[in-house]
């Protein structure tokens, strides 16, 4: 089977402009997911997606490869089925680019999940286990079934636990939390384009509704990791100090 992987990378994101081309350790932070993702075994091909000619020429100077996509693209998904025809993999993995930690096993697991199930969609999750994160809504949680199917996504504490103290929840095992990593049978995302926004998709501002909405089957894969998205310059001080101790060595 072949695993195309899709880094797509833009320089106009809001809250921290041109954070893929931020220093990380004296490489850019597009560089260290380019890195992370290069060691998977199952990976046949690696690409970054970007309407940035200085993001291009940045890819290009350490080797890597990339692929020009238009500046209309709304998300990630919407960037690499623009660009489908071009890819060779039957499953697609869209990594986004401000994950410099993400691991290569995760996203290994991924696409071995999707050749045991054949599922539309591959997506990580986590068990919740801090209240913390139970009430934050940056922290999307996922109902999901006992053969590990994603029933709903949402920036709510759910499912609730009648008559259970909040605070008690996170103890009970039944939180997860989702990790922003997708992995697409080729098929499915050839049909995103023609797929409408739908009301839940836009009150929650979460994508992947648009996917349940449509029907598809969305499979989970569970993992140790949390991810460390650099979204905000505090999030980008946070991933310079969680690099030191790694290139002290």
């Amino acid at each position: 089977m072949n695993v195309s992987v899709v880094i797509p990378a833009r320089l106009a994101s809001t809250r921290l402009p041109r954070k893929v081309l931020a220093d990380l350790g004296g490489k850019p932070v597009l560089q260290h997911v380019w890195e992370r993702v290069a060691r998977m075994r199952r990976a046949t091909e690696i690409l970054v997606a970007t309407d940035s000619e200085e993001v291009a020429a940045v890819v290009a100077g350490w080797g890597g490869q990339f692929v020009m996509t238009s500046p209309e693209c709304r998300s990630g998904t919407e960037r690499i089925a623009s660009i489908l025809d071009g890819l060779k993999g039957q499953f697609i993995l869209n990594v986004q680019g401000d994950e410099p930690f993400i691991e290569a096993k995760l996203l290994d697991a991924m696409a071995e999940s999707f050749a045991a199930t054949g599922g539309d969609v591959v997506t990580p999750v986590y068990a919740i286990r801090e209240y913390a994160q139970l009430v934050n809504p940056a922290v999307v949680k996922v109902v999901r079934g006992a053969d590990a199917r994603a029933w709903y996504f949402s920036r709510s504490p759910v499912p609730h636990l009648r008559g259970v103290p909040m605070e008690q929840w996170p103890t009970r095992g039944l939180h997860w939390g989702h990790l922003g990593v997708y992995g697409y049978a080729r098929e499915k995302l050839a049909e995103y384009p023609t797929l409408p926004e739908c009301p839940l998709e836009n009150i929650e501002a979460l994508e992947q509704l648009r996917f349940l909405e449509a029907g598809w089957r969305i499979q989970t894969v569970e993992t140790d990791y949390h991810a460390v998205a650099i979204d905000t310059p505090e999030d980008l001080a946070k991933a310079r100090a969680l690099l030191m101790p790694t290139t002290a060595v």
